[in-house]
């Protein structure tokens, strides 16, 4: 996988001493399972909870990136974040149809195993069936009112302990930093590994 470029985080304004804003001091990853959209929706008609898989083309792992130095500041008006989450999302490695895990179904979600590690020290594991709303639930809400087309994406969110922000005091002591490699898995999606490495000067 390519890398990711560790996103400016400084939140003062530029000057000619210092043209360009500083490096995220609080780059984090987020361990996700997304859905690519294959059958539209119906503008104004909310995809049923019980026919999501019947709108699902595929399942794959998602490393849903977050600055959370800038998401802390830009959270501050209430406006939602913005550069705190636009500069990476990671997908991969393979695309799997719903019926492949059908027999994996369990509560919310599936009883499949994520991890996430630092350098191979392993900070994350959880099961995808802990999930607080079901893709169901999800695709449903996504589509009150918005008209979901084919290739469009759709993110978890993050899965319990799957990122630095709740566990790194407890396991990697810190926040990602330009020479760490993350790797991301998730039973029977795959496994994704991608390097973090410094902005490149003008």
């Amino acid at each position: 996988m390519p890398p990711i470029v560790r996103p400016s985080g400084q939140r003062k304004a530029p000057t000619e001493e210092n043209p360009t804003f500083g490096p995220s001091q609080r780059l984090d990853i987020e361990a996700e399972v997304g859905f690519v959209v294959g059958v539209p929706s119906q503008l104004g008609v909310p995809v049923a909870v019980d026919e999501f898989e019947s709108h699902v083309f595929g399942v794959c792992l998602v490393n849903d990136w977050s600055a959370r130095d800038l998401q802390r500041d830009e959270s501050v008006v209430r406006l939602g974040p913005a550069k705190g989450k636009d500069f990476a999302s990671t997908l991969g490695p393979w695309l799997v149809t719903p019926d492949e895990l059908a027999d994996a179904r369990r509560d919310k979600g599936y009883d499949l195993a994520m991890s996430a590690s630092v350098n191979g020290l392993e900070c994350s594991r959880g099961t995808w069936s802990s999930a607080q709303f079901s893709f169901g639930e999800m695709i449903e809400r996504a589509s009150a009112d918005v008209r979901l087309r084919p290739g469009d994406l759709i993110g978890s969110g993050t899965v319990g302990t799957g990122c630095l922000l709740e566990v790194r005091d407890d396991t990697l002591g810190r926040y990602l930093e330009p020479g760490d490699s993350v790797t991301l898995a998730i039973e029977r999606l795959g496994e994704l590994t991608v390097p973090v490495v410094e902005r490149p000067s003008r």
